[in-house]
């Protein structure tokens, strides 16, 4: 492994719950050892990415209910391409070299791996995307 690479791998967070074992698929294989700790190290930036989202949709997200919210995250990752084409570059862009070849030869299966878990974590956070006031 080249320096990028090395340290790109080092900056990921660990995931216990994160197991590989032989006798999971690649796609679970691929999600635990890259996908999760790439999205978890991109935890902050996602939020800050979906706050100004939302405030580029007139802050509709800030009106709707705990349910509404849960469900128009959800759908801003599913159905507007654009944005959802920028998150996947923010855990592409993680990727080493050898970690993209391998994705690239599963994309589509990895992608919907790769945005759940994003969708996810969004929703975690859901405290974290209450409405601030600026001064």
């Amino acid at each position: 492994m080249n320096s990028r690479e090395l340290d790109l791998v080092a900056l990921r967070p660990e995931i216990p719950s994160a197991i590989v074992t032989p006798l999971m698929s690649f796609d679970e294989q691929f999600q635990n050892k890259t996908l999760r700790p790439i999205v978890k190290l991109q935890n902050e930036l996602f939020v800050l990415v979906f706050r100004n989202y939302v405030s580029k949709h007139k802050n509709v997200f800030y009106t709707l209910s705990l349910d509404k919210r849960l469900q128009y995250i959800e759908n801003a990752i599913q159905k507007d391409i654009k944005f959802r084409n920028s998150l996947k570059g923010m855990v592409i862009g993680q990727f080493t070299i050898e970690e993209y070849e391998l994705y690239i030869q599963n994309s589509s299966s990895l992608n919907k791996r790769m945005m759940n878990l994003v969708i996810e974590r969004l929703k975690s956070n859901i405290q974290l995307l209450e409405y601030e006031c600026v001064h």
